[in-house]
């Protein structure tokens, strides 16, 4: 039995390997190419960019890692039972649920793999992506200039802006022809250089621009003294642009994070939080009710006693817009205890609501976790028993079948998950329902492997389209009361 162990475990390598390569990759470039806009134009290093690829990664593999299981434990029993291998290893006395352990264990190794990610890397990857992200979106775009237009030049150097216009510019060489730079920094003096021809270039860090210009003349116009104008020529003139491609600011921020940011610990930390505050809240509503009450009824305040003037020895209250009112009718809508007491209460329950919302987006996440991971497992139990069903379907079936699963999967997770966020259903049920019902599916199905073992023919996907259709449906009546 140690042999077909191995065997088995051996032949489920290879396409689980060929399935987390190619779901990984198409998945994680088609997140790439939705976040492309946060890394062109910006004039980033290499090593930024492979950090921006890297962190966006792990997310990919939190979906993939599942997938990749269910298609090769489908593909693989699929394929063994087309070669009559599963038929083979019957006849030998091992019966299919025999065979089914191993792979089970192998799903509960790869179910705490992935527990562990989702609790640990996942929740750093994006809490550094996002800082990441906020980094890139404050550094400026590189430099870039456009002919015959009057473009804006914003450097760290000057107070205002410079504007510079130019009849042709060669991407190649970065020369320009007909050079007009009007510099608006200094609100005194008004300058404009023209100039036949001139060059660009930028530092070794691409943070500073230099403009060198030929064959030009200079206009200045001094603001502060009427009827001040100069003109200089030039033959050469070197002009320095600080600041014209920011360099990327790092910075650490390790402030707030949001629930996918969390681990399990932190997650808890923050339902504990949200639990003690939830219960002061409700303890302050309930003793600002039983005030208001005693005050309208011209009671002492609660856990205060009675001097025998009347009044109240402690001074609780005094003062208060609640001691003004006390005696007054408490239905009395212009009476102040009632609008204090109304607003406080509409404060309190908006507070309390809050509250309770945020706990349970912090306990779906942690039930995502879980039954993410446990999916490894519930895959293992759907894909071995229809693999065997359909042993001719090949890679068709393997597709249909691994597609049509995980999408019902993901969206029952998707819409559990924005039930729980509007309070319908409990968090534990929102993440965890997806998981019992493929779990009670695929127990049914692995308690019939032994009736579908020997199935060598049919079961194709001509078979599984016929079967859905309706005539399938009533031919296969027919054939039961035959």
């Amino acid at each position: 039995m140690r042999i077909i162990t191995k065997y088995l475990i051996r032949a489920h390598a290879g396409p689980f390997l060929f399935a987390f390569s190619a779901l990984t990759g198409l998945l994680f470039l088609n997140a790439v190419a939705q976040r492309m806009n946060d890394l062109v134009g910006k004039g980033l290093a290499w090593d930024v960019i492979g950090e921006f690829l890297l962190l966006s990664l792990p997310h990919t593999i939190a979906l993939t890692l599942p997938m990749a299981i269910l298609v090769s434990v489908l593909y693989t029993f699929s394929d063994l039972t087309a070669s009559n291998e599963i038929t083979a290893m019957a006849a030998g006395g091992i019966r299919p649920l025999r065979i089914l352990l191993p792979l089970l264990g192998v799903g509960t190794i790869l179910a705490g793999g992935m527990l562990f990610f989702n609790d640990q890397v996942l929740p750093e990857a994006n809490h550094r992506l996002k800082n990441l992200i906020i980094d890139l979106s404050q550094k400026s775009p590189t430099f870039n200039l456009r002919e015959r237009v009057i473009n804006p030049i914003e450097t760290d150097n000057r107070r205002g802006a410079i504007y510079l216009q130019a009849e042709t510019i060669d991407p190649v060489t970065n020369g320009m022809t007909d050079v007009v730079i009007f510099d608006l920094s200094d609100g005194t003096t008004s300058r404009t250089t023209y100039a036949s021809s001139g060059t660009m270039a930028f530092n070794d860090r691409g943070t500073d621009l230099y403009l060198t210009l030929t064959d030009g003349f200079v206009r200045q116009a001094d603001q502060s003294r009427t009827g001040e104008f100069n003109v200089s020529e030039f033959e050469t003139q070197l002009i320095p642009l600080r600041g014209v491609g920011d360099e990327l600011d790092r910075r650490e921020m390790d402030g707030a994070r949001s629930d996918r940011e969390m681990s399990i610990a932190l997650l808890q930390a923050e339902i504990d939080s949200r639990k003690e505050e939830l219960a002061s809240v409700r303890m302050a509503s309930l003793e600002q009710a039983q005030a208001a009450l005693s005050d309208a009824l011209g009671l002492p305040p609660p856990g205060s006693t009675e001097a025998d003037d009347g009044e109240p020895s402690t001074g609780a209250n005094r003062g208060s817009v609640v001691a003004a009112g006390r005696g007054r009718r408490l239905y009395n809508n212009t009476d102040d205890l009632t609008r204090q007491t109304a607003l406080t209460g509409r404060q309190n329950l908006g507070r309390l609501s809050a509250l309770e919302s945020a706990t349970d987006q912090f306990q779906v996440e942690i039930h995502k976790k879980y039954s993410i991971a446990f999916a490894c497992i519930v895959f293992v139990l759907m894909g071995a028993p229809l693999g065997i069903r359909f042993p001719r379907g090949g890679v068709g079936m393997v597709i249909v079948a691994s597609v049509v699963i995980f999408a019902v999967y993901w969206a029952g997770l998707i819409g559990g998950e924005n039930l729980a966020n509007k309070g319908v259903v409990t968090p534990f049920w929102a993440m965890w329902t997806a998981d019992v019902v493929f779990l009670g599916l695929g127990l049914v199905l692995a308690s019939r492997m032994g009736q579908t073992a020997g199935m060598s023919r049919g079961g194709g996907l001509s078979e599984v389209l016929f079967n859905l259709s309706g005539r399938g449906r009533r031919m296969a009546a027919l054939n039961r009361r035959a």
